[in-house]
């Protein structure tokens, strides 16, 4: 807790933002702490972390098929107490005890511990535990606490992790800090898999990545490029010379919208849009896909479409519209959705206020979906008939979107597909020799697969999910590992 009576005492403040209007002229991110404009309100929002007696807030578990609480049981309640009471050294002590990487997720979790919060339940307004996490580390790292700590001593054991994405770098961190000797290959030419390219640089500028990486490299992590392990280096060099490796591959196979003309020229996956305008940036050069004077249909409305809406915008788009499968979401939680359920409510992301600002309307059209790309005679997508959809409740109980018989046309000439990722690459499998589960994931018992030397962790694992997820699976992946080298782990 904080303050006794802090939750009575003071509102919740956020740090303010960058206008719509101003931010979409560049790339960087617009959130300005408030602590850099008053300090002590960071300590006030710290003390309204109350005496709730179960903090819910540190308890990650998927209710209702979301995820609600911190899934690394990040011990919140103390660390707020601490900021209260100016002390951010031990603050920041206490919250690594469970995250390496703050600075990662204080930018791009979606703060389901927020969700969780008792406050928040009891107030109308929860902790605002993401941004006090967010004063922790970049407090942490301007008073020098965070440096590299070399490892003194090595179990002269030998760890490969496949992928450099947050579960790939989790590991990594923590086997290292055991003592074992850890090399993290990454098929890119960067390091940080899906947080380097598959998130822009409005949520989490790249020297934020950069700067951990370099931390990580003075204590002995091993970071090798442009490998991509089955493909340009071969998986027996690997299983010969390393007693573990770790699969953290992620999930690439981009769900595809089978429909006419679905690979016609101007139809893009989105993450191959994202990572071609990040690279654009960090290169200096002109983006491979660029969306300058094009009107854009996104078909996806999570998260990776709302990038895609934002990032278009910068690059000078003259429409967007944004296509989502599922019903338009209440505006206040609905009684089959009770706390601490993550709330399904309608929520108006960063890329949809800046396309409002933009355009004057919500770019979001929600019950639909395409049934066809039109095409002109150079095969160019020109266009995309959609079908409106309306719920069903199947024999099974759950509710599916189907045709109302009802479409429209929408001009398009670029389009992003948002739809989501499944399972692994299928080379993976076979060239590792392993099983895969029924949705195409990595099949693992306690994170080990059926090679008694190779694990798995994060969406390789568990399938698409958040990074805070892909976190969690790192730590918990590197204590089997540990546990299976030593006999026994400390992790």
């Amino acid at each position: 807790m904080g303050k006794l009576t802090g939750f009575l005492e003071y509102s919740r403040k956020e740090s303010a933002e960058i206008s719509p209007e101003e931010r979409v002229n560049n790339y960087n991110e617009f959130h300005i702490p408030l602590e850099d404009i008053d300090e002590e309100e960071r300590q006030n929002q710290a003390g309204r972390c109350m005496d709730c007696g179960v903090p819910y807030c540190n308890y990650g578990m998927i209710l209702n098929n979301a995820t609600t609480g911190c899934p690394l049981n990040n011990l919140i309640p103390e660390w707020n107490e601490l900021i209260y009471t100016q002390n951010m050294k031990e603050a920041y002590q206490r919250l690594l005890v469970t995250n390496r990487f703050p600075e990662f997720t204080s930018r791009v979790c979606p703060a389901p511990c927020e969700v969780a919060c008792i406050c928040g339940y009891s107030s109308g307004s929860a902790v605002t535990i993401r941004e006090n996490e967010y004063a922790l580390i970049e407090n942490a790292y301007k008073k020098g606490y965070v440096k590299p700590e070399p490892i003194l001593t090595r179990t002269g054991k030998k760890i490969a992790i496949i992928g450099s994405g947050p579960s790939g770098l989790a590991a990594a961190d923590w086997l290292n800090k055991r003592g074992h000797t850890v090399t993290v290959y990454e098929k890119s030419d960067r390091i940080g898999g899906l947080l380097m390219y598959g998130i822009p640089n409005m949520k989490i500028e790249k020297q934020i990545i950069d700067r951990r990486i370099n931390i990580m490299k003075a204590e002995g992590v091993n970071f090798i490029l442009n490998s991509d392990i089955g493909l340009t280096i071969d998986v027996s060099e690997i299983l010969n010379n390393y007693d573990r490796i770790i699969l953290c591959t992620g999930a690439e196979n981009p769900r595809r919208i089978n429909v006419p003309n679905n690979d016609a020229h101007g139809i893009y996956n989105a993450i191959e849009y994202l990572t071609s305008v990040t690279k654009s940036l960090l290169d200096h050069v002109p983006p491979k896909i660029d969306l300058m004077s094009k009107k854009v249909l996104i078909i996806g409305g999570g998260d990776t479409g709302n990038d895609c809406l934002a990032t278009a915008i910068r690059q000078g788009a003259i429409s967007v519209i944004q296509l989502e499968m599922m019903a338009k979401p209440p505006t206040r939680r609905l009684d089959s959705n009770p706390w601490p359920e993550y709330p399904r409510i309608l929520k108006t992301d960063y890329g949809q206020e800046e396309a409002i600002e933009e355009f004057g309307v919500d770019p979001r059209i929600f019950s639909t979906m395409v049934k066809e790309f039109i095409v002109n005679e150079n095969y160019d997508v020109i266009g995309a008939i959609i079908s409106n959809l309306r719920e069903e409740r199947g024999d099974d109980g759950r509710i599916n979107m189907v045709p109302t018989g009802e479409e429209f046309l929408v001009d398009t000439d670029a389009v992003l597909i948002a739809a989501g990722f499944t399972g692994t690459k299928e080379y993976i499998f076979e060239k590792f020799g392993l099983e895969a589960d029924n949705r195409g994931n990595i099949k693992t018992e306690n994170f080990r697969t059926n090679h008694e030397k190779i694990y798995a962790a994060g969406d390789a694992r568990r399938g698409q999910s958040l990074v805070v997820w892909a976190l969690r699976e790192g730590k918990d992946v590197a204590r089997e590992v540990d546990k299976s080298l030593m006999g026994y782990s400390n992790l």
